[in-house]
């Protein structure tokens, strides 16, 4: 028989904005439940050091989430090892079914389901995901030690990806279609410093070769982006961090979203267009997307939960 648990606050996500969320709403004794979802700790879980966490010089990644779930707990919030797969925003109190088959009602919800990787969209990049495609190099790295390996992208993540791999790799190529990053400078300087890593400007990937029996990643194919010429590369490991995508899937129905899928909320506020509806993190910010600032969307989240509660009664 499924088992009906009514909250206050009910949060869903557990990144750093859900946590955040969790600490300050038990603080103003709304006793939340959040559900922790299919990634518990959030995109911080698959990074390893983190080095702009204010008060940590340096902090893996995973570390920082378990001590967010920590203090999350140890003030009060009852955190729920569920994932939501409904979620009913048409009248209040809101009902949210989970994968446990628990239901949940709440007077008030924040959403902080956070972002996923992107995808090329290749018919052979699905194919070898797993078996030698893969979008995180924290998890799957270890697997290529001494190996030539690809990273495909030029931001941020594609950078970190690239740096970290030289950890294993014998020879990091990073593939992109300008011949401008647009990561941090610093990550920047430490990447063309690396003696291991070699950017490949102007390229963009095609086709991803491999065997079948068994099912392995052997090379790949680019084009040049100026000229159309195609050049194959031996490669064992191929990592694609073109950035991310936000997890609205629950709400894109029932919500306003702008910017490719992210929620959209009030000015300077986490109200979302449904009242008593609030979002924080990745899920609405497509400018920031990071850590601090989705921690204090949680934290703001949280306080206007609380006075949206207490005006309802």
């Amino acid at each position: 028989m499924s088992d009906t648990r009514h909250t206050k606050l009910l949060i869903i996500g557990s990144g750093p904005a859900g946590y955040t969320a969790g600490v300050y709403g038990s603080r103003a004794m709304l006793e939340p439940i959040l559900v922790q979802g299919i990634e518990p700790g959030g995109q911080l879980t698959t990074t390893t050091e983190v080095e702009n966490w204010p008060g940590d010089t340096e902090v893996q990644g995973p570390d920082l989430m378990l001590r967010m779930e920590a203090h999350a707990k140890a003030v009060g919030t009852e955190i729920i090892g569920d994932i939501i797969t409904d979620l009913d925003l048409s009248k209040r109190p809101f009902t949210a079914i989970g994968d446990s088959g628990t239901t949940y009602t709440a007077d008030a919800v924040i959403l902080a389901t956070g972002a996923r990787a992107k995808w090329l969209g290749l018919e052979t990049e699905e194919k070898f995901k797993g078996f030698g495609v893969s979008a995180c190099a924290t998890c799957d790295g270890f697997f290529y030690k001494g190996q030539e390996i690809v990273v495909i992208g030029g931001g941020n993540t594609a950078v970190e990806e690239a740096l970290f791999l030289t950890n294993f790799a014998s020879k990091v190529t990073l593939i992109h279609r300008r011949d401008e990053l647009r990561a941090e400078k610093i990550l920047i300087d430490r990447l063309m410093k690396n003696d291991k890593i070699e950017p490949l400007w102007f390229h963009e990937l095609i086709e991803v070769t491999g065997t079948d029996m068994p099912l392995g990643v052997e090379g790949i194919k680019v084009e040049n982006t100026k000229t159309g010429e195609i050049t194959e590369m031996t490669c064992k490991g191929v990592f694609v961090a073109i950035g991310h995508s936000p997890a609205n899937e629950l709400v894109i129905d029932q919500l306003e979203t702008h910017m490719g899928g992210y929620v959209v909320t009030n000015p300077d506020s986490t109200a979302t267009s449904i009242p008593g509806v609030f979002a924080a993190g990745d899920l609405t910010d497509h400018l920031y997307r990071q850590a601090v600032t989705s921690a204090g969307m949680g934290c703001m989240a949280a306080l206007e939960a609380e006075r949206f509660i207490a005006e309802q009664e």
